[in-house]
């Protein structure tokens, strides 16, 4: 791929602070990450998992409500529940989702189509490289 096909999407950019707890910088949102005191955290943040999910869940839901608004239905409300599972060794994302409003079938239909193609759903499901570079402090 060249310079001219390559475009952020998404920076983000994070530091250690004391024991797991991580300060995350992504765009001028400034977030915490740690980990649950069962395995040594303070749990002053969503463990890395967690915000995983969130990701997929507003991804979801933001896409949802835009096919929605673009298709003129009335989506009073929308609610995202994620499960990260493992099955033996193999991972697994459990979604459940439940449009509040009075959508046709046909509307219902074409929603569960469509979250299955939001743009976090897609990447999660075909994995992405990540080049990963060590530099001197």
């Amino acid at each position: 791929m060249t310079d001219e096909q390559t475009h952020t999407v998404s920076h983000v950019s994070a530091d250690l602070g004391e024991k797991y707890r991580v300060e995350i910088q992504a765009g001028h949102h400034a977030l915490t990450a740690d980990e649950p005191p069962r395995v040594g955290g303070a749990d002053q943040g969503p463990a890395p998992y967690d915000l995983v999910l969130s990701g997929l869940a507003a991804c979801s839901a933001i896409t949802l409500r835009m096919y929605a608004e673009r298709k003129g239905w009335v989506l009073e409300g929308l609610h995202v529940d994620l499960r990260y599972l493992l099955d033996g060794d193999k991972p697994r994302i459990d979604r459940t989702v439940r449009l509040i409003g009075d959508l046709s079938d046909e509307a219902r239909s074409r929603m569960a189509d469509i979250v299955e193609r939001t743009p976090v759903t897609l990447t999660l499901k075909s994995g992405v490289e990540i080049r990963t570079e060590f530099r001197d402090a």
